[in-house]
């Protein structure tokens, strides 16, 4: 399984360990970061205890989280998301302190999500990709053995190091999260990732630190690498010229891991990123403006 409950080991989420509080804490809280959630929106939980916790778990629209500590082992985070095909309403998160012992108590708070605007994006690509042929759908077939194993290989603890960055230097977004595809004038899918404008050999850098897990060529994707973060967080590159890296390498964020190209179904030179949780695909430029570098949480909220 993604998220096995193994002995955790303090992460290095935070840039340096919260300073002893002059103002203890008197109940345990939840907080999200950001606080207003969309379908597409990944999100950082952090639970603030009154009191030391050895382990801390939580379920959320049927996904297992695992939580890791700041030093005090009263502060505990994770990442999080909304799958981008999450209908608008209420959803209950439950969050277990402590499951096995004496101290075990539950956190439960409703979540709110509402809908975000999406438009409608027409594309003109070759037909082999709008009706493939016999042969393609046998190498689709093959590829998804490939991508689905990738996709089970995250680590149980976190691989990231700082804030998230976007994998190019200085390149337009040309396509944004969310959108409709529509080829050839045929509704094919919603658009689960970035699209930014690159020619091809632009240098592409991964967004965070990680583990590759797949570095080959696909049909719809092109070149493509995918990289493991942590905790079912994996980010995905396609339509690559180059690949630089190896499945089962580790790399740095800001890392070089490929370079940019029109491979698979394109319309033109173009880096796509996407942002996988769990098996939902999370806006990348959501997942940008959370910092992590700092604690999230200058005082709990109730």
């Amino acid at each position: 399984m993604i998220l096995r409950i193994l002995a955790l080991a303090t992460a290095t989420f935070f840039a340096a360990p919260l300073a002893p509080s002059a103002n203890p804490v008197s109940q345990d809280s939840i907080a999200i970061t950001p606080a207003a959630l969309q379908n597409g929106s990944p999100f950082l939980l952090t639970v603030v205890l009154h009191n030391k916790a050895s382990v801390v778990t939580g379920t959320w629209q049927s996904h297992p989280i695992l939580f890791f500590p700041n030093t005090d082992h009263q502060t505990w985070s994770s990442l999080a998301g909304v799958d981008i095909e999450t209908t608008p309403g209420h959803y209950p998160l439950a969050i277990e302190i402590d499951p096995t012992e004496s101290t075990h108590r539950t956190l439960q708070q409703d979540l709110e999500i509402t809908e975000a605007p999406y438009e409608k994006v027409p594309l003109t690509v070759p037909d082999k990709f709008v009706e493939p042929n016999a042969a393609a759908l046998k190498i689709i077939a093959a590829d998804k053995i490939v991508k689905d194993k990738a996709f089970a290989q995250s680590s149980s603890k976190p691989g990231w190091t700082s804030n998230f960055l976007p994998p190019l230097r200085v390149a337009p977004m040309t396509d944004s999260f969310g959108s409709q595809r529509i080829f050839n004038g045929k509704l094919a899918s919603v658009h689960r990732g970035l699209d930014y404008h690159a020619k091809t050999g632009t240098p592409v850098s991964a967004i965070n630190s990680g583990r590759v897990v797949l570095a080959k060529p696909l049909y719809f994707e092109g070149g493509c690498v995918v990289i493991d973060h942590g905790l079912g967080l994996m980010s995905v590159y396609m339509h690559l010229s180059k690949i630089e890296v190896r499945v089962g390498t580790k790399v740095h964020r800001g890392q070089l891991i490929a370079l940019s190209g029109a491979s698979g179904r394109a319309t033109g030179p173009h880096l796509h990123l996407g942002v996988r949780w769990q098996g939902s695909y999370l806006d990348p430029a959501k997942l940008f403006q959370i910092q992590l570098t700092q604690p999230p949480l200058s005082s709990p909220r109730p």
